[in-house]
């Protein structure tokens, strides 16, 4: 057993694995490694082998195992299933896991590389190759070994395979657990087979481009607990025996051409929990039950042509996805909030503050009620006490939660905790004098939580070291954010955070250090260097990855509310990093959304954060559509060439009038309009632009931006 994942780790996977015949357990994920695998590895023999979020390249090999022989397994096999990766693929007590995700593999997905006739029909594999540059069409072979497991989850999402799925994948592989193809290319009908899965737990096919209907002998998965389809080109009648998959508990169509009624039989779906209808083509009225006998916590149907009318007393869940149906009353209801936004704040404030008109004996309504007056007065008064009240909390919250408290015991200790070992030892003594004491001379860069010192803490062994303001409440809340993030986990396209130390009179985080600058840098000096479409691409997508990575990965979820050039640092490749997770908030998978106080940068921040405090992923979608306009064009968010269009105008507003106009070739920065194919440089602008809609629904997941990203890939030459 070999565990040496979530370290920086480089260079080919060492062909000393190949020679070790008794080895059954191998994790080298989320490192640097790079190039191809060696197909002498003995990967069909091992209980677990995970290779996952590297930059490995070329094909998936085959695996054969030259003697023929695999080691016995041990009677404690079963403990080799690891819960962190079983979660990925919603599976519980899987026996054998192989992961090659998130790596830049390419060609055909190969054939199962396990050795079914040692394992036995007790197995249940988890092959799983998503997030790679994988092509062609999903062959018949893959799934030859089926027939000799007792389950399997297969996820191919998030790469560039076309053609059709096999029509015959029901008699193929009958073991089938949960299969992902999303995020591909891939074309043709929904196989009718599927129907024949009597196991299947979960089918994901979204993000591709299947037409035609589903099939009606899907209503026999009474196994089936996930189904998505949405943003492909299905179409014909919302199918009422969705009411019949008793076992359902999220369901997503959106994006498709779906008709009819929403059949009242959804309500028989007791453990339904999720469901997106969203950008369809439905009619007539919400069937009320599914609100009150389901457990819907979250809900959409979104631009369709419903009608009637939605009960008085929905919640937030039912609420939040209606719009965009004209016929359909809108709720009439306050947003039920944990905390008060900067506007109701301010307008309780201006209504306490108001001046009271003189009273009157005449107001009463003479029904028992209150007066104008007696509202005003009500109202100022309450508003006074909660803010009164609020303070005090405030007050009290950071006296428990202040510095002094936090780090109690760390007085007078210079210790640094170390989270990556990189070769050399690091004291407090030889972070302070790498920095030269922290002087100005080594600062490279500044935020509002403090600064940050390029260090060479050994002869050749460069660190970053970000110094937090000492005695803050907010940088102490920063402090703790960036670990908490950085500390559990690593990607390529993340920052590494090596160690940190904390002390009463010192507080500060020691990071990778990339020599290539920040993207602001980037942008503002490119002028000085030829422009390569290939670059721009590749920084983009690098983002897009990181971020697709923090909120679909993570677990919980992780909103870094932050998104701007100045927090994407590049290496002497221009390989992009994102970073300063000061303001990273946790998101519980069942969130779909949280209340807090703005955060961010004005310019980044998505219209509907600022106007309500609920910051969802799809912020960072915007602040991430923000930074792909500016890698592209030569303006700023809030660029001072806007002026003459008013107050409010800024890069997306510009971006959107030149689209409309016709003018689109005039948003790209000079040069990169010849250096770049056209129909690429529109359709990454119009990606932008979708990032940025005003429409939650309508605008993209990171995950599904990674994948058009990936289609619009450069030539290598």
């Amino acid at each position: 057993m070999v565990n040496l994942g979530g370290n920086l780790l480089f260079g080919k996977v060492p062909t000393a694995f190949s020679r070790c015949k008794n080895l059954l357990f191998l994790d080298l994920s989320s490192n640097k490694l790079m190039g191809p695998l060696d197909e002498a590895l003995r990967v069909p023999c091992m209980v677990f082998f995970d290779v996952s979020g590297n930059l490995l390249s070329e094909r998936i090999p085959g695996f054969v195992v030259h003697d023929g022989k695999c080691p016995p397994l041990p009677a404690s096999a079963a403990l080799f299933s690891v819960q962190r990766t079983l979660a990925r693929a919603s599976v519980d007590g899987a026996t054998v896991i192989h992961d090659f995700g998130r790596n830049n593999f390419t060609g055909a997905v190969p054939s199962l590389p396990i050795a079914t006739e040692r394992l036995g029909r007790w197995t249940v594999y988890a092959f799983l190759v998503d997030g790679n540059d994988l092509s062609g069409s999903l062959s018949p072979h893959v799934f030859k070994k089926c027939r000799g497991l007792k389950g399997l989850v297969v996820n191919v999402s998030d790469n560039r395979l076309s053609g059709q799925i096999p029509v015959d994948i029901g008699e193929l592989c009958g073991s089938l657990l949960v299969f992902d193809a999303s995020g591909n290319q891939i074309v043709g009908q929904v196989a009718e087979s599927f129907g024949r899965l009597n196991s299947l737990v979960g089918l994901n096919l979204s993000g591709n481009r299947l037409q035609g209907g589903i099939p009606g002998s899907f209503a026999h998965l009474k196994c089936l607990k996930y189904l998505y389809l949405s943003n492909n080109n299905l179409s014909g009648n919302f199918p009422w025996w969705f009411g019949q998959l008793s076992s359902l508990e999220s369901l997503k169509l959106s994006s498709n051409s779906f008709y009819g009624e929403i059949p009242k039989e959804l309500a028989n779906l007791k453990n339904l929990s999720l469901l997106l209808l969203d950008q369809n083509r439905l009619s007539g009225r919400i069937p009320l039950g599914i609100f009150s006998s389901t457990r819907l916590s979250v809900f959409n149907v979104s631009f369709n042509n419903l009608s009637g009318a939605i009960p008085s007393d929905s919640n937030p869940v039912v609420c939040g996805g209606i719009q965009g149906n004209p016929l359909l009353q809108s709720c009439h209801m306050f947003p039920l909030t944990n905390s008060l936004s900067h506007l109701q704040l301010r307008s309780l404030m201006a209504t306490a503050a108001s001046p009271l008109e003189n009273p009157s004996p005449n107001t009463s309504n003479g029904k028992g009620g209150f007066n104008s007056i007696e509202i005003a007065s009500i109202t100022s008064a309450a508003a006074i006490v909660s803010v009164l009240l609020a303070l005090i909390v405030i007050f009290i919250y950071t006296r428990k939660c202040s510095p002094r408290s936090e780090i109690h015991g760390y007085s007078g200790r210079r210790e640094v905790t170390v989270f990556t070992d990189i070769g050399v030892p690091l004291t407090y003594e030889g972070v302070v004098q790498a920095t030269g004491s922290f002087n100005a001379s080594n600062c490279i860069g500044s935020g509002g939580f403090g600064a940050t010192y390029k260090a060479e803490v050994s002869p050749g062994i460069l660190v970053a070291i970000k110094r937090l303001s000492i005695g803050r409440f907010q940088g102490l809340q920063q402090f703790h954010a960036e670990i908490k993030t950085l500390g559990r986990w690593t990607h390529p396209n993340l920052v590494t955070l090596i160690g940190y130390h904390l002390s009463e009179t010192e507080m500060f985080l020691i990071y990778n250090y990339l020599p290539g600058g920040n993207l602001e840098n980037f942008i503002q000096e490119r002028s000085k260097r030829p422009i390569d479409w290939r670059m721009l691409h590749k920084i983009a997508l690098d983002v897009a990855k990181a971020l697709a990575y923090l909120h679909d990965r993570c677990v919980p979820r992780i909103l870094h509310r932050d998104v701007k050039p100045s927090n994407i640092l590049l290496d002497n490749d221009f390989n992009a990093c994102l970073s300063d997770f000061g303001l990273a908030r946790l998101l519980g998978n069942s969130e779909t959304h949280a209340t807090t106080g703005v955060a961010g940068t004005f310019g980044y921040v998505a219209p509907e954060y600022a106007m309500t405090c609920r910051v969802s992923d799809k912020a960072d979608v915007y602040s991430y559509g923000v930074v792909l306009m500016e890698l592209i064009s030569d303006k700023k968010a809030l660029d001072p060439s806007f002026s003459p269009y008013g107050n409010g105008f800024n890069i997306v507003a510009w971006a959107c009038m030149l689209l409309r106009q016709g003018r689109a070739r005039e948003f790209f920065t000079e040069g990169l309009w010849d250096a770049g194919p056209h129909d690429d440089l529109i359709e990454t602008l119009h990606l932008s632009v979708m990032c940025t809609v005003d429409s939650l629904s309508i605008r993209p997941t990171m995950k599904q931006v990674v994948q058009r990203l990936k289609q619009l890939q450069p030539p290598t030459c």
